[in-house]
């Protein structure tokens, strides 16, 4: 399974932009690509990457009066954050889901209990 990464802040918003009048959700491959585009945008350096999991895709939400969240795979850390694989919740439940090999399992039980919070898109 490849993680992935989305930008979230300390109160529990996430970063998501404004694309045609959806909101948008960047993710990432690696904590790498995250850190590299978190440098880049002055913006998001109140953010951090947070792994994402099921919970995720629960509580992410748009904001009333906003249309439905979009997701994006950044495919290159140094392109803009508009250019990107368009996908689905759909589509993302399906990778965040995908099993994890035997060797990573204890390694992802280990960090799902760290826990943390999750709030709605902001």
């Amino acid at each position: 399974m490849s993680e992935i990464f989305a930008m979230q802040r300390a109160n529990g918003d996430w970063f998501a932009l404004d694309h045609h009048g959806r909101l948008r959700v960047p993710l990432f491959h690696s904590i790498q690509d995250a850190m590299i585009v978190r440098l880049r945008n002055f913006g998001l350096l109140v953010f951090k990457p947070v792994l994402l999991n099921a919970r995720f895709l629960k509580e992410i939400a748009p904001l009333p009066g906003e249309d439905a969240v979009d997701f994006c795979m950044v495919e290159d850390p140094f392109a803009s954050l508009n250019r990107g694989s368009t996908m689905g919740r759909t589509q993302l439940a399906l990778l965040i889901h995908r099993p994890l090999p035997q060797s990573d399992r204890q390694a992802a039980e280990t960090s799902d209990d760290e826990g943390g919070t999750y709030a709605k898109c902001a």
